[in-house]
C-alpha cells in the first residue's frame, strides 16, 4: 500500500484536493467558502500543491476582476 505524501498532511492541501476531485474546475471564492481558509492562506497552499504538479492554476481578468480557477492535474 502506498504512503500518504506528506504533502498532503496539511488539512487544507487534503481539503483543496478533496473538493477539486468532486468538480471539473474550481475558483478561488468557491474553495475558500468550502474550506473556510483566509485569502492569504489559500493562495500559499494553493501554490505549493500547483509547484509539485498536484493542480493547475489558471488566472485570467474577468471584466475587470481577476479570477483564479484550480483544477486537478492527470
Amino acid at each position: 500500500m502506498q504512503e500518504l505524501d506528506p504533502l498532503l498532511h496539511s488539512q487544507l492541501r487534503l481539503a483543496i484536493v478533496s473538493l477539486l476531485l468532486s468538480v471539473e474546475e474550481a475558483d478561488f471564492n468557491y474553495l475558500k467558502e468550502h474550506t473556510q481558509a483566509t485569502a492569504g492562506n489559500l493562495s500559499v497552499q494553493i501554490e505549493k500543491l500547483s509547484a509539485v504538479g498536484y493542480i493547475e492554476v489558471h488566472k485570467e481578468i474577468v471584466g475587470k476582476k481577476p479570477r483564479t480557477s484550480c483544477r486537478l492535474t492527470d
